[in-house]
């Protein structure tokens, strides 16, 4: 079956489901009264039986924003239309001082759909396929080719670039996702290396930790003994965060507290939960599962104890607003333990694990189902990572490619301003 075919009485089962699965699963992080929420859900029925296809998904999607949290999501098996970040690797950023309000390219990853294209971090989106760029975040399909109409922060000299954006199947676990190329690393200047990490790709992250140790281990063969780890942008991903935490510090380290909805109802005592270093390899992750395989999955994760490092006391690590989920574990985890200097702006507070149910009629429900806290209980969850140094990007430096957050970046790991250890 179809979406367009999806009549009341599909309709009706849909939203049953939705009100079963939900208290079930969803990681009740924002304090929401379930009963109240499904009563709000049963108000809005008749409206969303009497509407098209188009206004019952719009309705849903309501309706699951009211429960407060990231990670939530209603959308149909092969979804159509994705943000920025998951489509063409590139973070927009809305100016509202303009008028009228234009979008502007933030991140814009190496290697990416946008990248490819030649579209530079401080252009300006003026236009998709010949449509004008509203209030809305634009967004993109896969498999789809794009002409978008660029322009510099003036406005003075538009150009038309053309952004193909490749085909990516979807999971049961997740939409379809175009992933960055993650980590990239490269020396910026005699002693000081640049590690970019967009994506923690992998549900588990191990091939990733291997590019990780490979990237770390070229960077010191060049001498790198400061290291600015560049988090903006981050999309998120897999537990692949834990091994970029693990070079951050020498020892184990608690990174966060991650807690399953049964495990927040009932309540826990931080020092009972299970502390549990990320597994090296597969066979270690095996072994890791099993010990908790009939058993609630509640932990405090670990780092890896991988020795010291040539960069640790003189590591930088810039976030923005963009930064999500994994990317906002590890910048928290380097604040509370002293372990680098946070540059940049606040984070988006979107840190929950989340998984997707199947519906009828094509559809999938995402729901976050597991909660992350520091290791010593604060959510990150609405709240964010707040940087040591506040650096905002001026759009108007930005689109003369300065990058104001970098340059802090790199003043801040001046040997001369560097603790001699």
């Amino acid at each position: 079956m179809t979406p367009n075919a999806l009549n009341k009485a599909d309709r009706l089962k849909v939203l049953a489901s939705i009100k079963k699965l939900v208290p079930k699963h969803h990681i009740n992080v924002s304090g929401i009264d379930y009963d109240a929420w499904k009563a709000s859900v049963d108000k809005r029925t008749p409206e969303l039986l009497a509407g098209d296809v188009q206004e019952f998904e719009s309705g849903v999607l309501l309706l699951l924003k009211d429960l407060k949290t990231s990670h939530v999501a209603f959308y149909r098996e092969r979804p159509d239309r994705l943000p920025p970040q998951h489509s063409i690797g590139a973070t927009l950023r809305k100016l509202t001082d303009l008028q009228p309000a234009k979008w502007m390219f933030l991140d814009v990853f190496e290697g990416g759909p946008a990248h490819v294209a030649g579209i530079l971090p401080g252009e300006l989106l003026l236009a998709s396929q010949g449509t004008d760029c509203d209030d809305s975040l634009p967004e993109f399909a896969v498999g789809q080719n794009y002409r978008l109409s660029i322009s510099d922060f003036d406005s003075k000299n538009s150009r038309e670039v053309a952004v193909d954006v490749p085909f990516k199947k979807g999971t049961q676990d997740r939409p379809p996702i175009v992933e960055p190329k993650s980590p990239i690393h490269r020396m910026i200047a005699t002693g000081l290396g640049l590690l970019k990490v967009p994506y923690f790709p992998g549900a588990m992250g191990l091939a990733f930790s291997k590019e990780i140790d490979a990237a770390i281990s070229e960077l010191k063969t060049q001498g790198c003994a400061r290291l600015i780890v560049d988090l903006r942008g981050n999309i998120g991903g897999g537990l692949g965060l834990a091994r970029l935490a693990s070079y951050m510090c020498p020892g184990q380290l608690p990174i966060g507290q991650s807690l399953t909805p049964r495990r927040l109802r009932t309540g826990y005592e931080p020092s009972a939960l299970p502390r549990v270093p990320m597994p090296h390899g597969r066979a270690a992750l095996v072994m890791t599962f099993g010990r908790f395989a009939f058993k609630d999955k509640s932990i405090v994760l670990l780092t890896q104890a991988l020795g010291p490092q040539p960069f640790h006391g003189s590591i930088v690590v810039l976030i923005n607003e963009w930064t999500n989920s994994g990317g906002e574990m590890v910048a928290s985890f380097a604040s509370q333990h002293r372990l680098a200097t946070l540059v940049g702006v606040k984070t988006a507070g979107n840190v929950l694990g989340g998984t997707n149910f199947k519906l009828r009629g094509g559809y999938r429900l995402r729901l976050p189902v597991f909660g992350w806290y520091t290791s010593t209980g604060e959510a990150l969850e609405g709240v964010g990572v707040s940087p040591d140094v506040n650096v905002g990007l001026d759009p108007e430096s930005l689109s003369k490619q300065i990058d104001h957050q970098m340059i802090e970046a790199i003043k801040l790991l001046e040997p001369s301003r560097v603790p001699q250890r």
